[in-house]
């Protein structure tokens, strides 16, 4: 008796085998369906590679993939933990690479940089992550450190810890940045009594809290712009 196996990318026919595809033409000749394909590797006994490929796609969109966990990937009928991990991994190399700057370190000149240079990291996440944009004297960005990761609407946030990674970088100031998962940038009242509160635990380490930008699904808010701070 024989055990039924996956179905192997070389079994595919020639035209439909993104290996080869990418080989010839390059990636980005490849579809979504194709490139993420490529990362499973094989499909079930009942479908091709290509067709699992195009139903997580159906399933999760290709934005959903953002704040995906290997835990709930796998929990997909063909996606066992290993395909998981690969798929995120590979997600997460990409947004890393998106966000890699060339040659010199961004310089922060305006609210609208720093949403810029956060916005394709923070929109997509289930959950509130806080980062601080650790600047220089010239407001070059030294650093970006994740200082806290929330709940679906709620960051903790305690001075020290901003303050512990300004300092070991040795920052002149600071930017501060979350993320709302609603995707609506509009502060709370939670949001304005945090901030002021790291502005003044700020002055009196001589390290100034320059802004709080919130990030939505494509649009931000700046609480210098608003006048807040």
């Amino acid at each position: 008796m024989t055990m039924d196996k996956p179905l192997m990318m070389k079994e595919l026919p020639e035209t439909e085998r993104p290996r080869e595809k990418m080989l010839e033409k390059g990636a980005q000749a490849l579809s979504n369906a194709e490139l993420l394909a490529i990362l499973l590797r094989t499909g079930t006994k009942n479908m091709p590679v290509n067709r699992l490929a195009e139903q997580l796609l159906t399933k999760y969109d290709l934005t959903g993939f953002g704040s995906i966990s290997p835990q709930e990937l796998s929990k997909t009928s063909g996606i066992g933990m290993v395909k998981a991990v690969t798929v995120v991994a590979g997600i997460e190399l990409g947004r890393r690479l998106s966000h890699k700057e060339p040659g010199e370190r961004p310089v922060i000149r305006s609210p609208q940089d720093a949403a810029n240079l956060m916005m394709g990291e923070l929109r997509y996440q289930a959950k509130e992550h806080f980062v601080a944009l650790l600047l220089s004297t010239k407001n070059h960005v030294i650093a970006r450190a994740i200082i806290s990761v929330g709940s679906l609407n709620a960051s903790i946030v305690h001075p020290r810890e901003l303050f512990r990674e300004a300092i070991s970088h040795s920052a002149a100031a600071v930017i501060l940045v979350h993320n709302h998962p609603s995707g609506d940038p509009a502060p709370s009242q939670e949001d304005i009594s945090l901030t002021k509160q790291l502005v003044e635990a700020g002055i009196l380490l001589n390290i100034l809290v320059l802004d709080h930008v919130i990030i939505g699904d494509g649009k931000y808010v700046s609480f210098k712009e608003k006048g807040i701070i």
